[in-house]
């Protein structure tokens, strides 16, 4: 069930509808303007959507990274599963 939050991001309130509980949403909220705030720190000029863009990279970077770490751990679970079975049969 999708609920309502009220967030503030860049200096603005939005609504947003999430099925997340309340924590996460405020978690969220928190996470994206730290990330905002690393980025606004490390720039000269204060222009929001250059802020917003760079942000958004390393975002998709961090997330993307997680990704390619998850799928290379799947497929080392699966090469152990693969050589236990080996040895099962084997064994047997």
């Amino acid at each position: 069930m999708s609920s309502l939050h009220r967030i503030r991001v860049l200096g603005r309130e939005l609504q947003v509808r999430s099925s997340a509980p309340p924590e996460q949403v405020r978690d969220i909220e928190t996470f994206v303007n730290g990330k905002l705030s690393e980025v606004t720190g490390s720039l000269k000029g204060g222009d929001p959507q250059l802020v917003s863009i760079l942000t958004l990279m390393n975002i998709a970077e961090a997330y993307l990274s997680l990704v390619r770490d998850r799928e290379e751990e799947l497929q080392h679970e699966a090469e152990r599963v693969k050589i236990l079975l080996q040895k099962l049969e084997h064994n047997l």
